[in-house]
């Protein structure tokens, strides 16, 4: 993806179906009518603008003993999400004020590792440009994608995982997985994840081993237990977040939808029967939308095949929802003060 224009139809599959049977109401407008579908324009990617790129594979999840059926969730969230309104009525918030546009997803024609790299490049030119990339997974093999294409920039980063497991798991003869893209990310040739930048949110001690606890400690990072956590995970995340930002490194945020009690969202290979309220992980989200150090955001774990009634899909839909609703906050306080978002130091990764 370079040069001043690129096709589409190269790299994505376009998401025109998503809209298929959308009200068309001047009374209630809804996101789908106000997401555009990008069309090969590179100028289309503007400081500070939300850009949803679907990665529809979940072969680390097969890989890691899992259960197959996350490739489906970026189609099954859109189909939700592009039907719900463009302005909230609670807050006034406008979905539409940053200008949100809407990749596709990802043509997946080769294994996992070739995919991967092909993301990273994408991930790497939205970061160039000062965009917010906001990745539908897919299996949690996702993030390691996503961290590639912060390396490929050479950008220096924290991460924050909301996961019921740490996924710092080792490769599986040479491969990775979906249990183990942090650890790939601190293991990095290159641009290796310090440590001490990464932190777990809403972890469960029954399904995680003492060895990849030590793991995690022994390089510095912070494992912050789902009983620390309930009720309070935009506290807990504003202090991690205080903690791994120092320089003004930037953030990206990796939301695993198993830290949900199954009750809230029954539709991921793993399921929770103990995890975190579905309405406090979404409501939270529209913080981390909010907040100015947060540079990328990726939901993954969502498994049609396994879901009822679309009650995961439609949670991820609400999450991501709230995710924009609060982007648009930023796009406020820019105005408000004269400011445009690329001039803030986190976005850029300075």
């Amino acid at each position: 993806m370079s040069g001043e224009s690129s096709s589409a139809a190269g790299w994505f599959t376009p998401p025109t179906q998503a809209r298929e049977g959308l009200p068309d109401r001047p009374d209630d407008p809804r996101l789908g009518k106000v997401i555009a579908s990008w069309d090969g324009d590179l100028a289309d990617f503007r400081p500070g603008r939300p850009v949803l790129l679907g990665f529809p594979q979940d072969e680390g999840v097969s890989r890691n003993g899992g259960r197959e059926g996350a490739r489906l969730a970026p189609a099954a969230i859109r189909r939700w999400l592009y039907r719900l309104v463009a302005i909230d009525p609670a807050t006034g918030a406008d979905l539409a004020a940053p200008g949100p546009i809407d990749l596709g997803d990802l043509i997946i024609e080769r294994e996992l590792e070739y995919s991967q790299g092909v993301l990273a490049g994408i991930v790497a030119e939205l970061l160039d440009r000062r965009c917010v990339p906001v990745v539908l997974g897919g299996g949690h093999e996702t993030a390691f994608g996503t961290y590639l294409g912060y390396a490929t920039t050479g950008r220096e980063l924290a991460v924050i995982n909301v996961d019921a497991h740490l996924d710092v798991r080792p490769l599986i003869e040479g491969r990775g997985h979906s249990g183990s893209p942090f650890r790939q990310m601190m293991e990095h040739a290159v641009l290796p994840l310090h440590g001490s930048r990464y932190v777990c949110l809403g972890a469960q001690p029954a399904v995680t081993s003492r060895e990849h606890a030590d793991y995690v400690r022994s390089r510095g990072g912070e494992i912050v237990w789902a009983k620390d956590v309930r009720s309070c995970l935009e506290e807990c995340f504003v202090r991690a977040r205080d903690r791994v930002t120092a320089g003004g490194r930037p953030v990206h945020v990796s939301l695993d939808a198993d830290v949900v009690r199954a009750a809230d969202v029954p539709g991921v290979s793993a399921p929770n029967p103990v995890g975190l309220g579905g309405d406090e992980v979404a409501e939270w989200a529209r913080a981390a939308g909010a907040d100015p150090a947060v540079s990328s955001f990726e939901l993954v774990e969502i498994n049609p095949e396994l879901d009822l009634d679309g009650r995961s899909a439609r949670w991820a839909a609400a999450v991501v929802w709230q995710f924009l609703a609060g982007l648009s906050r930023r796009v406020n306080r820019d105005q408000s003060s004269g400011r445009t978002p690329a001039r803030s130091q986190a976005a850029r990764g300075d």
